[in-house]
């Protein structure tokens, strides 16, 4: 390295790269905390207790067996001491009194003195067997005073020198054998009562751990299942704790238990006061929504009343304007035809309009009840297909039904509405030359029916508002000739009452598909097809009495019925009514009668005299009360309802079918 060359000293907080973190894994435990414990304890106090209990019998067994060996090996070198002299000078008497004084001792069983000369001197019985005895040698040698003897021969040996002889004793090993069973017994007793000490002792500090531990579980167990009020009761001892500092402040438990079950209930009293806060929150909330909601109900009665006010108040001059123009179109000349036919068509849009509204107060009140049954959707595509054939004709655009074999339960006049409509707007917002699908498949167990268009489509924006009343994609200038914006309104009401919703799928320039799902129905659930209807009857003859408060709705109808044939009586009271049914020549084929007469008189009283005086005539009532209370009372009764204003036509097609059973349609 160059003098040029700066040298770089390392810097001192360099640190080595640390390594990425790896994520966490799981702790797997197994079994519980006292048995953890119990094993904590008690597999290292039987490892020492064991140790110890083999150590210390292993050293008493040592010295048992050394103090065994040195009391024979004793016992050989006294009588090997005592016998020198006499062993050499072959002094056999002698050495008996040796070998007998030995076993006087009581240390030995069995002495035997011998040396190579053939001396062979024994003391004790040979009857115990060589397996229980244990032989001690000890070499026989002159002592150093010997040597000096003057009886000593001519190459005797001297002290220290090879001995002259050999001494043997046998030790008898049964006692031996016993004590040291009683020791082993004895290190195992110890080793047991050390065990039994540990595991006792173990076992009550494993419950004084896991019991705390357990009632805290169980409090945290109950606070997670919302019992706010549970508190672990673990309180250390009285010794163990601190008095309340001089500010109030909490008492400090020593114990690790204690501290823990303080902060637990400090934690359950906090969950407690905010349940308690949140509970008054929610209450006040639901007082604030049930006063709205009840506030949202006045708002939709009043809405109710004001609709059905609104509409007897206009049907009544509607009703009576449509029958006076049906009276005077026949007799109007050329230069009055265009007028009336334009005062028909004003009419006719505006019964369309309170018919929409009067729909919507009747599924509002809920005094509709749908009539399951099976349905045959190729039966119900023909009639859609009958009813949309022309409209589709004249707007150019192709309709395609496919039923596949398909059949739902369901109330089958509700469902023509909802088809027929979403099939009519389909109509009127696709463009020449396109196409209408309305097909149906299964889903999920269920059925569902399909209107598809290749129109223009609708916004996102618009989509989620194209049910609410009166609201119009594309009918800013409000044409009434492309309806009120009431017809997905009333048909989303009617899918609710049939337990079901209508869906939309759409975006702009690639068409729409609006769809709903039905229970699906087996075949042998599908009713049989209605039916045609029998031609109308001619009505000239036919007796009519109608009962109207209203003087230009009696003159309406009189024009309009006697026009057509009928022979007409007209009654603006309820006595006036009375009287002229209970006439005893009196015979009326048809009853229409005003649901509100003059003051509180009630038509309901006209149609249950009409029913008792004449039960075959065809009591109708006709009014433009569309309230939902007026609505109730009348499905109740059973009575039919024509509601105002009439069109002509159908009150033809009602009155010739006088012979014909009728139904309640309200």
């Amino acid at each position: 390295m160059t003098a040029s060359q700066p040298m770089i000293a390392p810097s001192s907080d360099a640190r080595p790269a640390e390594p990425a973190a790896t994520p966490s894994r799981d702790l797997v435990v197994a079994g519980n905390l006292q048995r953890d414990l119990f094993r904590l304890g008690v597999v290292p106090c039987v490892i020492v207790a064991l140790a110890l209990t083999g150590w210390f019998t292993h050293s008493r067994l040592d010295a048992l067996e050394a103090a065994f060996d040195a009391e024979g090996q004793a016992v050989a070198r006294q009588v090997a001491a005592m016998s020198d002299l006499s062993l050499y000078a072959g002094d056999v008497p002698a050495l008996q009194n040796v070998a007998n004084a030995a076993l006087r001792g009581g240390q030995v069983t069995r002495v035997e003195i011998s040396n190579s000369a053939g001396v062979f001197v024994s003391a004790g019985p040979k009857t115990a067997p060589m397996g229980e005895l244990r032989m001690f040698t000890a070499p026989v040698t002159l002592r150093e005073a010997s040597r000096a003897t003057a009886f000593a021969p001519a190459g005797s040996t001297t002290a220290g020198e090879a001995p002259i002889g050999l001494v043997q004793t046998f030790r008898d090993t049964t006692a031996y054998a016993h004590e040291r069973t009683r020791l082993l017994m004895a290190g195992i007793g110890i080793a047991l009562l050390a065990l039994l000490a540990a595991w006792a002792w173990v076992r009550h500090t494993a419950r004084a751990v896991a019991q705390p531990l357990r009632r805290i579980s169980r409090t945290v167990a109950a606070l997670e299942a919302g019992q706010f009020d549970a508190r672990c009761n673990v309180v250390t001892s009285g010794a163990d704790e601190d008095d309340d500092d001089a500010g109030g402040g909490r008492r400090r438990a020593r114990h690790e238990f204690a501290n823990l079950a303080h902060d637990i209930n400090r934690l359950a009293e906090r969950l407690q006061r905010n349940q308690q806060i949140s509970d008054e929150q929610v209450r006040e909330a639901t007082a604030v929504a049930l006063q709205r909601m009840a506030e949202a109900e006045q708002a939709a009665l009043s809405r109710a009343r004001f609709l059905a006010a609104a509409s007897h108040d206009l049907r009544q001059p509607l009703h009576a304007m449509g029958l006076f123009i049906d009276g005077l179109l026949p007799t109007a000349n050329p230069t009055q035809r265009p007028a009336v036919l334009r005062l028909q068509e004003a009419t006719d849009f505006m019964g369309v309009l309170l018919d929409d509204l009067l729909e919507i107060s009747r599924l509002d009140a809920q005094v509709l009840t749908p009539a399951i049954a099976g349905v045959s959707l190729a039966s119900l595509f023909d009639q859609l297909e009958a009813q949309h054939a022309a409209a589709a004709a004249a707007a150019h655009v192709r309709l395609v039904w496919k039923d596949r074999g398909l059949a739902v339960n369901t109330d089958p006049a509700l469902l023509l509405r909802i088809v027929g409509n979403l099939v009519s707007n389909a109509i009127r917002h696709t463009p020449a030359d396109g196409a209408v699908l309305v097909v149906a498949r299964r889903r999920n167990g269920a059925v569902r029916i399909e209107v598809r268009d290749n129109g223009v489509g609708i916004a996102p924006i618009h989509q989620t508002r194209v049910f609410e009343e009166f609201y119009q994609v594309a009918n800013t200038e409000r044409d009434r000739r492309q309806g009120f914006g009431l017809g997905l309104a009333i048909c989303a009401r009617i899918a609710l009452l049939l337990g079901t919703r209508i869906k939309l799928r759409s975006a702009l320039q690639a068409g729409s598909t609006f769809w709903l799902d039905l229970p699906i129905a087996h075949p042998r659930e599908v009713a049989p097809s209605a039916k045609e209807p029998a031609a109308a009857a001619p009505l000239a003859g036919l007796h009519c009495l109608v009962v109207d408060d209203d003087p230009a709705i009696l003159d309406g109808s009189r024009t309009l019925l006697e026009l057509w044939g009928c022979q007409v009586d007209c009654a603006s009271t309820r006595n006036e009514a009375l009287t002229r049914l209970d006439k005893s020549d009196a015979h009326f084929d048809v009853v229409l009668c005003d649901l509100q007469l003059d003051g509180e008189e009630d038509g309901m009283e006209v149609i249950e005299n009409t029913r008792r005086l004449q039960p075959d005539a065809l009591a109708v009532l006709v009014s433009g009360a569309t309230g939902p209370e007026a609505l109730q009372r009348l499905r109740k009764r059973g009575v039919m309802l024509l509601t105002k204003p009439v069109a002509p036509a159908k009150l033809r097609a009602l009155l010739s079918t006088k012979r014909i059973p009728v139904f309640a349609a309200c």
